[in-house]
């Protein structure tokens, strides 16, 4: 009987050892979940913090817009062309990069910290006269989507738009947030043409 006392009691030990063994291993495992799942939630609220700041043009910009503006910065290097520089013309969470531009240069549009619910589109409207515009372009929004993206867009003859000739192009443009109660920007085309690009404006097309 003492052996077979003993032998449970020796049996019960180690079965016991290992309960103790996965508990521990357990515990652990809980507080390595608990410790993962915080980090997550710091990193979500980092995010969420950075969209919820003013936004800053040089962080924000997205691979392909800095590409164009590195190429526009190159280019002009070699053609002994010195842009104005970028001012960042803000409403709201919009922003355009200058408030003049000369012929053939792009015109970047930055969007940044849209709300959930904010939804339209931006215009950009070319003058017709001193009071009437005509709708260029439209870029949608919906911050329900995407609270935070880049655009540009780059003025051209055509003749499918009706830009006959740089007199077409040439002007105070306005930039109308549809949608939104946001002020309009407005940003002048001047009749000046970007080095390289004379061929492209010197002929009428229509």
């Amino acid at each position: 009987m003492s052996k077979v006392f003993s032998d449970f009691i020796k049996n019960y030990t180690m079965n016991s050892t290992k309960v103790g063994i996965v508990v521990v291993i357990g515990i652990v495992a809980v507080i390595v979940a608990m410790a993962l799942l915080s980090s997550q939630n710091s990193s979500s609220m980092e995010v969420e913090d950075v969209l919820d700041k003013e936004l800053r043009p040089e962080e924000e910009i997205s691979p392909e817009v800095q590409e164009k503006l590195d190429d526009i910065e190159n280019t002009a290097k070699e053609l002994e062309y010195s842009p104005k520089p970028r001012e960042w013309i803000t409403s709201g969470p919009f922003q355009i990069d200058r408030s003049k531009y000369v012929l053939g240069e792009k015109i970047f549009l930055v969007i940044g910290g849209l709300g959930f619910q904010e939804k339209g589109q931006v215009a950009f409207l070319r003058p017709l006269n001193d009071t009437h515009y005509s709708v260029y372009q439209t870029i949608p929004f919906d911050g329900a989507q995407k609270n935070a993206f880049n655009y540009y867009i780059q003025p051209q003859l055509s003749k499918t738009r009706g830009l006959c000739s740089m007199d077409d192009i040439v002007g105070n443009w306005t930039v109308v947030f549809r949608g939104t109660d946001y002020p309009n920007i407005k940003f002048e085309i001047t009749d000046d043409i970007l080095p390289g690009d004379e061929e492209s404006y010197s002929t009428p097309v229509c």
